[in-house]
Order: C-alpha cells, then sequence, then structure tokens
C-alpha cells in the first residue's frame, strides 16, 4: 500500500510555486534576511563582561532572549545520533551557466555558493537570533557603535587554507566594489569602516545614523570568501563564473554538467563538524541536483526514480499525478509535514515602470479578474488559501480598521498629501471575492469595466479598449507550463472585459533576461518578508531599489513607502516595530501593484522512502537537506525491490 499520510499542521507554509530569484541570496546575504534577523543586546544575550562594559555573546537578539543561552549548545530538534552516509537527489527546473550568485549577471545555480558561510547563523526554531558560526565569541558594546568578532582559528576553506580576519575584511571590501548596488547602498551607509586588529579578531565600527537593529545583523550575516581564490583566479564578483566559489562550509561542489546535473560532496575535512552547532546536521554524503526542462519532465523523472526527494508544488499533481506504480508499491512516502514560517506572498505583479500600469484604477481593474475561489475549486482542488497582504497569518499583516498608532504614523503622509486621507478610515484591501461557480465573475467585470471607462480606456466597435488610439495590452511573462492552466482562464477573463492579454511563456533563460532588463507587463512573483523585518525592507519597495530589479521586480517608487520603512527600520522596540510595519502592510496593498496569488498552510512532500527526519519539526525549516538521515537497509531494500533505475 502507498505511504501517504497528514501530519498536524501548524502555520501557513510558502506558497506552492515559490518564485525564487538567485538574487535574491545575494540581497540577502548581508542579513540572510528571511532567518537570521537583525538584533541588539539583551541583558540574556550576554555570556561575558568585556573590558570597559561592553557585552561578549555567543548570541544576539534585539527584541527578546535567546532560546540557546549557553554557547555549546546542541540544536533542539536534530537527532544527535543521526548516521552519515548516502545520497539525496532533488531537481531544478531550467538551466544554469554560472556558479556565482551574487550577480545579475549570466543564469546562476543557488548551489554554487552552496559551501559559503556567513560570520553568524540561525536556527530553524530561533530565526529572530543570530549565533556564533565562524566565530567563537562577539563583543560590542550597549550603543552598538562596533562590534568585534573573535574567529574560530580551526576555521577553514574547503582547500584547507585557514580562514582569517583578512578574508573577512576583503569579502566586505568585495561586496562594495563589485557587489549589486542595493547592498551597497545599504551597507555603504551603515559600515564605516572594517578593521582587521589580528589573524582571528576583526573589528566593525557602524555610522552614527545607522539603524540600530541593522548593525550586528548586518556584519555578521556577510558571505565570507576566500581573498586567496578570488585572486588567484581572477574572478569579479560581479561576472559570472564557471567554477564553484571555494567556500568554508560543510558540502562543496565535487563535479557538474551545466545545465545537466550537480553533484555536492560532504566535504569529510569540514572545520565545524564538531561544533555542538553542527550536532545531527549535514548528515548526507551527496546531494545530487538533476537540472530538467520543466515541471512535467521533472516530475516523471521522479516517477522513474532519476532523483529522490520532491517538495510538491502544483495541485494538480498532488492531487492526480501520484497514482504511480513506486507509490502503489510503497517505494515512495506522499505526506504533508508543518511549517510555521510566513508564506511567501505570492501573486502576479505589474511593471510600474510601463506608463498603462501607472494608473491605479487601471491595476485595480486588473486585479479584479482573476478569479482565485473559481481556480481555487477548479484547479487547486481547494487546497490553497488566497494570500491576502505581505505578512499572511502574523501580528505583522494589517488587519482592518488602522490602529491609534497606525494613524500617527498615516496622518503626516496624509496631510502632506502623499496618501488619500482614505487610508486613515477604510479597512485593509483585501482581494475581491468571485464566484466559484464560473470563471468570470458578473459582478466583478461590471466594477471592471467601469474602473477602465474612468481611466479613458474605451470599448471600441471590436471589444478592444483603446486610448490616445493604443490598445490596452497586458503580456503575463512566465516559463513554467505548469502554470498555463491558471494564466490562461486569467487571459480570457481580461479579454472578456475589452483586454489585448495574452500568455508569453518563455525558457528559464529568456525570463531570467528579461525580468532583469524590466521587459515584462505582468509576471508571478514571490515576496519573502521576514519576522523582524528592517533594512531588507528597502529592497523589496524602497524607490532605490527600483533600477534593480532582484526584489523590487515591480519597480515601485513612492515616497510614502520610503518613510513608512524608514520608520519600520528605526523602530527600538518590537510595538513600535509591528505598528509601523502594520501601517506599511496597509499602504503596499492600497498601492494595487501586485493581483495576490495563493499560498498552502504545509509542505508537500514525496520522497523514495529511505530518509527519515527526527519526530518533531522545527517550525521554520523543512531542513531535509539539513537535518534529516539516509537509512542505509532502507535504500537497500528499494534498490534491490528495483525502485530506482
Amino acid at each position: 500500500m502507498p505511504q501517504t499520510r497528514t501530519l498536524a499542521l501548524t502555520r501557513p507554509a510558502p506558497a506552492p510555486r515559490l518564485v525564487l530569484s538567485l538574487l535574491a541570496l545575494a540581497g540577502a546575504l548581508w542579513a540572510h534576511e528571511a532567518r537570521s534577523q537583525e538584533a541588539a543586546p539583551t541583558e540574556a544575550a550576554a555570556t561575558a563582561p568585556g573590558e570597559g562594559g561592553t557585552i561578549v555573546s555567543h548570541g544576539y537578539n534585539f527584541f527578546g532572549e535567546l532560546k540557546y543561552p549557553e554557547p555549546d549548545f546542541v540544536l533542539d530538534y536534530v537527532n544527535p545520533d543521526a548516521p552519515k552516509g548516502g545520497e539525496i537527489a532533488i531537481a531544478a527546473e531550467g538551466t544554469f551557466d554560472s556558479f556565482n550568485p551574487f550577480t545579475i549577471a549570466g543564469g546562476a545555480t543557488a548551489y554554487g555558493a552552496y559551501g559559503v558561510e556567513s560570520i553568524l547563523t540561525s536556527t530553524a526554531d530561533d530565526p529572530t537570533s543570530l549565533y556564533c558560526l565562524i566565530c567563537s565569541s562577539m563583543e560590542y558594546p550597549e550603543d552598538l557603535s562596533w562590534v568585534i568578532f573573535t574567529l574560530r582559528p580551526e576555521a577553514r576553506f574547503a582547500d584547507g587554507s585557514p580562514l582569517t580576519a583578512e578574508d573577512v575584511k576583503f569579502s566586505h571590501d568585495l561586496f562594495m566594489e563589485q557587489g549589486l548596488e542595493s547592498y551597497r547602498l545599504a551597507a555603504g551607509g551603515m559600515v564605516s569602516n572594517v578593521e582587521v586588529l589580528d589573524p582571528h579578531r576583526i573589528r566593525f565600527t557602524f555610522a552614527d545614523d545607522a539603524p540600530m537593529r541593522d548593525r550586528i545583523g548586518l556584519a555578521g550575516g556577510l558571505s565570507v570568501l576566500s581573498k586567496a581564490w578570488f585572486e588567484e583566479t581572477g574572478q569579479r564578483l560581479d561576472e559570472p563564473s564557471d567554477q564553484p566559489l571555494l567556500g568554508s562550509g560543510p558540502y562543496m561542489v565535487e563535479n557538474f554538467d551545466f545545465s545537466r546535473r550537480i553533484l555536492i560532496g560532504r566535504n569529510p575535512d569540514y572545520w565545524g563538524k564538531n561544533l555542538p552547532i553542527n550536532v545531527g546536521r549535514n548528515n548526507f554524503d551527496r546531494i545530487r541536483v538533476e537540472y530538467f526542462a520543466d515541471s512535467n519532465v521533472a516530475f516523471e523523472a521522479f516517477k522513474a526514480g532519476e532523483y529522490t526527494f520532491r517538495v510538491e508544488n502544483s495541485s494538480l499533481l498532488w492531487a492526480t499525478g501520484y497514482n504511480f506504480p513506486a507509490l502503489e508499491q510503497g517505494w515512495v512516502f506522499k505526506g504533508e509535514l508543518p511549517n510555521g514560517g510566513l508564506p511567501v506572498a505570492q501573486s502576479f505583479v505589474f511593471n510600474l515602470r510601463r506608463e498603462t500600469f501607472q494608473d491605479p484604477r487601471v491595476r485595480e481593474a486588473l486585479g479584479l479578474m482573476f478569479n482565485f475561489e473559481w481556480s481555487n475549486e477548479t484547479l487547486f482542488y481547494d487546497l490553497y488559501t488566497r494570500t491576502v497582504g505581505f505578512w499572511n497569518e502574523s501580528e505583522l499583516m494589517a488587519q482592518g480598521a488602522p490602529s491609534e498608532g497606525e494613524v500617527a504614523l498615516l496622518q503626516p503622509l496624509v496631510d502632506e498629501g502623499l496618501l488619500d486621507a482614505s487610508i486613515l478610515t477604510e479597512e485593509a484591501v483585501v482581494p475581491p471575492v468571485s464566484s466559484p461557480e464560473r470563471q468570470a465573475d458578473r459582478g466583478n467585470i461590471r466594477q471592471a469595466s467601469q474602473l477602465l471607462d474612468e481611466a479613458g480606456w474605451i470599448v471600441g466597435d471590436d471589444g478592444v479598449r483603446r486610448k490616445d488610439g493604443q490598445t490596452l495590452d497586458v503580456v503575463i511573462l512566465e516559463d513554467s507550463p505548469t502554470f498555463d492552466r491558471v494564466i490562461n482562464p486569467y487571459v480570457e477573463n481580461l479579454q472578456r472585459i475589452g483586454v489585448n492579454a495574452r500568455l508569453d511563456r518563455v525558457d528559464p533563460a529568456q525570463m531570467t533576461q528579461r525580468r532583469d532588463e524590466s521587459d515584462f507587463d505582468m509576471t508571478a512573483w514571490g515576496f519573502q518578508m521576514s519576522l523582524e523585518p528592517s533594512t531588507g525592507l528597502e529592497q523589496w519597495f524602497g524607490s532605490e531599489s527600483a533600477a534593480e530589479s532582484n526584489r523590487n521586480l515591480m519597480g515601485l517608487q513612492d515616497p510614502a513607502v520610503d518613510r513608512l520603512i524608514a520608520i519600520a527600520v528605526a523602530a527600538d522596540t518590537r510595538e513600535t516595530m509591528v505598528t509601523a510595519v502594520n501601517a506599511l502592510d496597509r499602504v503596499l496593498r492600497a498601492k494595487r501593484f501586485w493581483v495576490p496569488q495563493w499560498y498552502k498552510a504545509s509542505y508537500t512532500v514525496a520522497y523514495y522512502d529511505m530518509f527519515e527526519h527526527p519526530e518533531t519539526l522545527p517550525p521554520y525549516d523543512l531542513g531535509y537537506l539539513d537535518f534529516w538521515w539516509y537509512n542505509a537497509d532502507k535504500a537497500e531494500a528499494l534498490r534491490t525491490a528495483g525502485a530506482f533505475q
């Protein structure tokens, strides 16, 4: 019998189709935004007094206490006795021609820098704290004007060369010289000096006006690269790389075939393998990544045993496709696993650089024509929940009418004419509700048509809307065939109201290039927010980031949004941060630069039944490449039975 079961769910999970950008990694390298958040000193974080009243600690949290207050801790959610060995094979879609994920040049794989580590790290059960990884301790004064990291003398790169303070300074300087502009703007205004004190001690001095919550996270989240490797190879950070970057982590790329396969091996000489924080982790000998042209080909390959672990992102396949022999014979496990993280705010976004989409009435009208309720019932088997805001299912999401604290933040923006006065009294914008009984909701058709009429887009005798002689053209850019069945009904609905709409499906390389060049009308995009948002908000929504499409894909440039981001970044208590983010979420949703899609409240996974995980999974990470392990006896039984090719 097939193994199919549903485990207890916690909080909503990432959206079913996580729209990833490799550049999100580059943008997050200074704070690992979604996982290792900015923090500030608390009494609980201190483990020892430093000179002159400074704090010396192994960990750091801004608003609360550390979950792991003692320096040498083993993670609560791992199996300390997990065996080492075996291989896990996963799939990736599209192609790659570069191993450098820190630039928009080339088509990079996310796995080229898989072994690159940062000074600090976070855990899957304490996402708002930072803990020492490459460092053994950090020292900082109460005013956070600087931080000194003491690096572990045993730290080594994968080639055995020492990782020193000189490498840390080199990495900072390299990102400042050749990194993405959004990173340089953020870090350049926050770090005034980086000084090597000795081979194992490095000091970051912060600008007086640097946001308090971001200081330690910025410095400690720095990806540490090998100075010697970059000098020897002549590699630039702003150019593609045909070789994996040299890192210091537990895994390294062993071999590869461009656009087809990457084999990542566990480094038996990994310097940190005996650190308590790494106990029960990095258990697979090999991680194999197989590349496929599209999701349908990838699924067929999984059924045939060409790879062994799959996180399913298609409701159609989940509901109807898992009836193949390997599952029916009990070789494959299929089930839902809990996820407590923020769901990705998945959506279609408009390219606000296009004159057509600068009128909010047009954006609202087009958003009315996406019928989520019909899609969920007809296409998704009622598996999904509608995305509402950017911080779904959390206290950070705006609810109802603004609170007194929100009004205090919004009123000055209204007084200056940056926001409409309605923002002070109306309930937060939510996606329109449509009838699930028919593809096109008649009420929404009438409302959308009226909005377009008011915007000057008038229906002609041929049924197409025009303004100043130009047709209302909307091309939805997509690279996944899986989305055809979702986008085509949306296109038909748009055509019903006179929009000259069509789907433009391209290959992954074209998709990357056209997004980078902002060459689209609408496209799918996912906003991965954090539980303690700060400077990263500037990359997602700030005006200065509009020139770079790695996060602010829609090209949002709005002074009211910029002001609210600044308030959220400057918040020095959790209460003030929550209020500021509530106000920001409210304003972002009112701008209607997106058409919210959906998310699912769990991970849907299928894998050949030779992998095991701790009985209780942590709330913020499925962790199948981190703390799961390989059961050699089960694997041999599957191999003997013919489960694999």
